[in-house]
């Protein structure tokens, strides 16, 4: 029997995590995300969603309940996909270290976390000029140092199990995620 397996995506906004989610949910592959737990908070509390409220939300939560809260509630997500018999579940946008910790211990080598990076430069230009939820540049600075600061970002990208750098096309950074798919030995 093949072992289940958590893919776990972490990397700073504009690096191509939500690409490389979308890849493998081609596939077939379920996901869970992270920032739908914010998404949803914002609208059950009557916010309009922007930059500052998703950080807003995402910091309360997080100081309201511990910063393992968003991984207890991926993880039952998560398990939820495996009793329905899914071998493989993906989840975009694991944040801190305390996250991190709590996939590790959870799943042990069965999840697998992904860095996917790209230069500042780089990901701030994606940002600014992606569809949904576009940030300036004064935003998506913030934005970084929000994370890292307030969020515990670094950790889980220091010390992910594979690192995919996207720097180039999507067609590029989808090429190379089949390519560490195989090298992992996550067959889709």
């Amino acid at each position: 029997m093949q072992p289940k397996k958590v893919i776990v995506f972490v990397g700073m906004p504009g690096a191509g995590k939500s690409v490389c989610v979308e890849y493998l949910k081609k596939k077939g592959s379920p996901f869970a995300y992270f920032g739908g737990i914010t998404l949803d908070e914002i609208k059950k509390r009557g916010m309009e969603v922007s930059e500052a409220t998703e950080r807003l939300v995402r910091e309360d939560i997080r100081a309201q309940k511990g910063k393992g809260a968003y991984a207890v509630r991926i993880i039952k997500q998560v398990e939820e996909f495996f009793e329905q018999g899914q071998n493989y579940v993906v989840v975009d946008g694991l944040y801190s270290w305390t996250e991190y910790r709590i996939f590790k211990e959870s799943f042990g080598l069965n999840a697998v976390i992904i860095a996917v990076v790209a230069p500042n430069a780089v990901r701030h230009k994606r940002l600014t000029t992606r569809s949904v939820r576009p940030l300036t540049e004064v935003e998506a600075n913030a934005r970084d140092y929000a994370e890292i600061e307030n969020l515990e970002k670094g950790g889980p990208i220091a010390n992910a199990d594979y690192f995919l750098a996207n720097d180039s096309t999507v067609d590029q950074l989808e090429a190379d995620l089949a390519k560490l798919l195989v090298k992992a030995g996550l067959n889709f």
